[in-house]
């Protein structure tokens, strides 16, 4: 048994279906100056590749640009405008790094936090990755270094990390270290440090006893990372972290084992979703046919433009509508639209397929998403989503011609 799993007892990880993977260049930049090593990495791809043939999805967030970029051309000094210029050059070789590595295709995302606090970039990003997870792809996210000017700041990474377990709706948040995890004091410092392996919350003398500096190769310690971990519980999102050089540990999370710390949820992440759709102010309606209604309450399917008989209020997309049946006129669910009213009026009736030769662009099949919907009325509708959320999962073409 190696020092980390003898250290931090196995512990059972939270049940999730997605995850959102943060790896820091601590765990890919080679030790001699050479770019990316693969020696940790390649045991974290294994782990992706796990999950996924336990039908399970993974983002990953991923530094080590500026690693990359450091390998590729001689340049002395550290100041961010360098910095930036490294992470350029070293974006193609770290997306090629998790190429190698991956039997599945590889995407780039180049995120800053403007477009996660923008309200159309929020909602594009969140489209953008949930079609990338539908095709099978493994989004490989990090900062838009080179336009972003305080993006390198401090464990930016860990908490855009948080942040993008929100935006996919995640169910985990999974932070690679180079160290077991947290201990009541520096392990390598305080001889009488204690491994700590399950923290109900973050507290501020918490943060201040994981201080503990930035390492040669990254840009943030472990108090960023429980900066971190706070955010994701505020989300309803659990956190684990774990050492990323320890195989047996890696291996384990495969397995539903976690060797190190586990930083609760705060909160239920569907029910407080599911909550707030139920109650958040409408800003128009859907009328859908019956055979629309059926579908979203047997099948858990996303409302797709063929299933919309009427379009009812202004609304701009991202905004909160209740579907309505058009034969009676009840109300069957709440959730958030992917099309403004306008656009809907154009596209209401039609295939998923003819959306952009209407439109002249689409934001993906569906006008109201499954992770995006509750439904109402009944006991079984309202139990319904949940399950369906869990399932992580995205309907097929097959479902829209049953629709």
């Amino acid at each position: 048994m190696s020092a980390t799993a003898k250290d931090f007892a196995a512990q059972p990880l939270p049940s999730w279906r997605r995850a959102v993977l943060k790896v820091g260049s601590s765990l890919l930049a080679g030790f001699d100056g050479g770019g990316l090593d693969p020696r940790y990495a390649a045991g974290l791809a294994r782990f992706i590749e796990s999950a996924r043939e336990q039908q399970r999805e993974v983002v990953l967030v991923s530094s080590g640009a500026v690693a990359a970029g450091r390998s590729r051309i001689q340049a002395g000094g550290d100041g961010l405008v360098l910095r930036q210029a490294l992470a350029s050059l070293g974006q193609a070789s770290l997306i090629a790094f998790w190429q190698q590595l991956s039997s599945v295709p590889v995407a780039q995302v180049l995120l800053t936090h403007d477009d996660l606090r923008n309200r159309r970039r929020y909602l594009n990003a969140r489209a953008s990755l949930r079609e990338l997870l539908r095709l099978g792809a493994l989004p490989v996210i990090n900062e838009n270094d080179t336009v972003a000017v305080d993006e390198l700041k401090l464990g930016d990474n860990d908490n855009l990390a948080a942040a993008v377990a929100s935006l996919v709706d995640a169910d985990l948040l999974l932070i690679a270290t180079d160290i077991g995890g947290l201990y009541s004091g520096h392990p390598q410092r305080d001889p009488n440090a204690r491994p700590i392996e399950r923290v109900a919350a973050v507290t501020p003398e918490l943060l201040l006893a994981a201080s503990g500096g930035a390492g040669a190769l990254g840009t943030g310690g472990m108090r960023t990372k429980l900066e971190a971990a706070a955010k994701a519980a505020t989300a309803g999102v659990a956190t684990a972290l774990f050492c990323g050089r320890d195989s047996e540990v890696v291996d384990a999370l495969a397995q539903g084992r976690l060797h190190g710390t586990l930083v609760a949820a705060q909160s239920d992440r569907l029910r407080a979703r599911k909550q707030w759709l139920r109650h958040a102010p409408a800003s128009g309606s859907l009328l859908i046919d019956a055979g629309a209604a059926n579908a979203l309450r047997v099948r858990g399917a996303s409302l797709l433009p063929g299933g919309v008989v009427a379009v009812q209020g202004e609304f701009r997309r991202g905004d909160v509508v209740e579907l309505r049946v058009a034969e009676g006129d009840d109300a069957v669910g709440r959730g958030l639209v992917q099309y403004s009213a306008g656009e809907l009026v154009r596209i209401k009736g039609r295939h998923s397929r003819d959306i952009e030769a209407v439109l002249g662009f689409g934001y993906g099949e569906s006008v109201v998403h499954r992770d995006d919907l509750v439904m109402i009325g009944d006991k079984a509708a309202a139990s319904a989503p949940a399950a369906i959320v869990e399932s992580a999962s995205f309907e097929s073409n097959s479902q829209e011609a049953a629709q």
